[in-house]
């Protein structure tokens, strides 16, 4: 399943040489911190990892899980994306190219055993693609994106961040939800 261009692959090559590129996860960290907590999460699949400054944030926080996996097409030796208890997909899915966000999103709900964290911004980015395009390819309101994610995953929390055009969800495979309801219903 094709989730990235070649083309595009060697822009987000290019934009992550600025420093400056890929830094929204750390604002982001003491949520994740408590998901990871509360959800017991023993494993953390970094979706979109960027220099992993997530992971660093984590570590801070005294709360980075033992197994780690960072994935990010643009570093290639972080290897493919693993299955984790939470996969954490911070500041990625409004930079997917639209022809790839369906694949996205079926690869995120396959590789997620407990939940999935993830952030979208709606809004023109600040940055421009070296094609001249804005960096946010995918701008689009959030029922467009509850359409998307609803195709695989069932919504726990959806949340407007006050200070941007952007939300964040916390999401449990359907699988994984059918299976737990069912298990419930059972044990009633």
């Amino acid at each position: 399943m094709e989730t990235i261009s070649k083309e595009y692959l060697l822009m987000q090559k290019e934009l992550h040489l600025n420093t400056g590129y890929g830094v929204a996860s750390v604002v982001f960290a003491p949520l994740v911190s408590e998901i990871i907590t509360a959800y017991d999460s023993k494993s953390l699949c970094d979706y979109g990892a960027g220099k992993k400054r997530l992971a660093e944030a984590l570590k801070e926080l005294n709360n980075l899980p033992e197994l780690y996996f960072p994935y990010d097409p643009a570093f290639p030796e972080y290897g493919d994306p693993k299955k984790a208890d939470l996969i954490s997909c911070i500041d990625v899915l409004e930079h997917i190219e639209p022809d790839f966000i369906d694949n996205v999103i079926a690869e995120l709900s396959s590789i997620t055993t407990k939940h999935c964290f993830c952030t979208v911004n709606r809004a023109p980015a600040q940055k421009v693609l070296p094609d001249g395009r804005n960096a946010h390819l995918i701008q689009e309101s959030t029922s467009w994106w509850l359409e998307k994610f609803i195709k695989h995953f069932e919504v726990i929390q959806v949340t407007q961040m006050t200070d941007s055009h952007g939300f964040w969800l916390l999401l449990k495979p359907k699988e994984l939800y059918v299976k737990e309801k069912e298990l419930h219903l059972k044990a009633t």
